[in-house]
C-alpha cells in the first residue's frame, strides 16, 4: 500500500524539524505509542496499541531511523506485530520552508498481513492518512509549546534583566 501526503506546518524548518528528529517527542505524539526502547544508535524497540475498525490489539516491533539530513530529510523505517497481524513500511518525510510555514512531505510502502489485511486496502489507506493526521496534529501542538516555553524563558529573562538594570541603577 503506498502512503502519502503534505501537511503545512505553522512554524520555522527549525522548529518541526526540533520536534521531528528527537524520538522521545516523535513517540509521544504518535497514536497508540506506548512505550519506546533506544537498542542502539538510531535504533528502538516499541509497543504499540492500534486499531483498524474493529481489530484492535497490541503489537511490539521495531523503529529505525535509516538516515538523516538534517534539516530536511529522515527516512524511517517500522516493522510490528500483534495478535490481530502485522504491518511493516519504510518511509521518506521531507521538509521544505514555505512562505506561511514548513511543508511536511510524505511518501512511502506499507504491507499488513494477518487479521488486520481482510479489512481492506481502501480503508486501511484511510486509516493511516488518519494516523498520519493525528500525528501531525499532536507535532504542531509540541512545536507550539516548545514556542511558547521558549517565548515565556525569554520574556523572563528580559524581566528578570530589567529589575537587575533598575536596582543596579539604584545603587
Amino acid at each position: 500500500m503506498r502512503v502519502d501526503g503534505k501537511h503545512l506546518f505553522n512554524a520555522s524548518l527549525a522548529d518541526v524539524w526540533g520536534v521531528l528528529a528527537d524520538v522521545p517527542t516523535l513517540a509521544r505524539c504518535t497514536p497508540g505509542c506506548e512505550a519506546l526502547r533506544e537498542v542502539g544508535p538510531g535504533q528502538y524497540e516499541l509497543d504499540l496499541h492500534l486499531g483498524v475498525g474493529a481489530i484492535k490489539g497490541q503489537y511490539s516491533g521495531k523503529f529505525a531511523i535509516r538516515r538523516q539530513e538534517p534539516p530536511n530529510r529522515s527516512e524511517l523505517e517500522v516493522s510490528a506485530k500483534g495478535i490481530p497481524g502485522w504491518m511493516q513500511g519504510r518511509w521518506t518525510m521531507e521538509l521544505t520552508p514555505r512562505e506561511s510555514g514548513t511543508e511536511l512531505t510524505y511518501q512511502g510502502e506499507a504491507q499488513v498481513g494477518g487479521l488486520v489485511a481482510g479489512v481492506g486496502q481502501r480503508m486501511l489507506g484511510g486509516v493511516a492518512k488518519m494516523i498520519l493526521g493525528q500525528l501531525f496534529t499532536a507535532m504542531a501542538r509540541e512545536v507550539d509549546a516548545r514556542r511558547e516555553s521558549v517565548g515565556a524563558q525569554t520574556l523572563r529573562a528580559m524581566k528578570e534583566g530589567a529589575v537587575g538594570a533598575a536596582v543596579a541603577k539604584e545603587r
